[in-house]
């Protein structure tokens, strides 16, 4: 017997395309607006229902609200140059949607990420992460991530029996690709306790929790510095976490900063970025996509 559908909930969302260098206010003022949920998506991330993405130098937000009339408010005061539009999922079956397109896949190199739905069987040398994102953000899909990974598996030499500390750590796919690369310990900090508990179960999930330490703690409380740092966030936060990050990465350590827009994307944000962390010697500058990763050297 099925449910009568139209008596199923139905979630309203507004999805808007914005300059990328603008995603952050236009995230801002969207909550402004009422929203109690904004995600930044691009062409890695984006699913078919959301439609295609923005032109190139574009980010699609996709922000949830409580109600169709507060989606429709929202709808009238935002740009019309960001092509706002409303879509909605109806029943609970949206919550595992997702699960679909998430197959395994290679982060970087002989590491391999499967989600706990889907077999793989690995090739001699692979080495398997098993990744449940969760309510956490981080599948290992997105640019910025295979940035950082790819960045520790061409200093493997350097991070084998390293102590790491992960910023922001999400689901905690950086902290155990860290360890699989040879890294001993990993201090895993984030602002959410969601992903701290999803960092948590991914670890025990791998067998790791011994080697992953996971708390919702600020960077500037952190005391110990550390020869390896990772921060994958966005430009804004990193700016704001320069003084605690230059701190914390131990000297003649490296620190790796993801979530920066490429200068031909968003002129503005690897300059802001450089500027914060002049303490530090800039070693290398990757790109990916519309993105890059920057290694520092204390």
């Amino acid at each position: 017997m099925t449910g009568d559908p139209s008596r199923e909930p139905r979630y309203p969302y507004l999805v808007v395309d914005v300059p990328a260098g603008e995603a952050e206010d236009a995230g801002a003022e969207l909550f402004e607006l009422g929203a109690l949920g904004v995600e930044e998506r691009d062409a890695t991330t984006l699913v078919k229902a959301d439609g295609p993405p923005g032109a190139r130098g574009h980010t699609t937000l996709v922000a949830s609200f409580e109600s169709h009339d507060l989606a429709r408010a929202a709808l009238h005061e935002v740009p019309a140059e960001w092509s706002p539009r409303i879509t909605e999922v109806v029943g609970d079956a949206w919550r595992d949607e997702w699960k679909k397109h998430f197959e395994p896949f290679r982060l970087c190199g002989s590491l391999v990420v499967r989600p706990p739905w889907r077999p793989y069987e690995p090739a001699d040398g692979e080495t398997v992460i098993v990744l449940e994102p969760g309510r956490a953000f981080g599948t290992g899909l997105h640019e910025t991530t295979r940035l950082v990974a790819e960045t520790l598996a061409d200093r493997g030499d350097r991070l084998r029996g390293a102590a790491v500390l992960d910023v922001g750590c999400g689901s905690g796919i950086l902290s155990l690709a860290a360890l699989a690369l040879g890294a001993a310990t990993v201090h895993a900090i984030d602002v959410d306790p969601d992903a701290v508990a999803v960092t948590q179960e991914n670890a025990e999930r791998n067998g790791l929790s011994d080697r992953v330490r996971a708390e919702a703690t600020p960077a500037a409380d952190i005391a110990r510095a550390f020869p390896f740092v990772l921060a994958n966030i966005e430009a804004t936060p990193l700016i704001a976490l320069a003084p605690a990050l230059v701190r914390l990465t131990a000297p003649g350590g490296i620190l790796v900063l993801s979530g920066i827009l490429a200068p031909d994307v968003s002129p503005a944000q690897w300059p802001a970025v450089e500027h914060a962390y002049e303490a530090l010697r800039v070693e290398d500058v990757r790109r990916k996509g519309e993105w890059i990763a920057a290694v520092l050297r204390a």
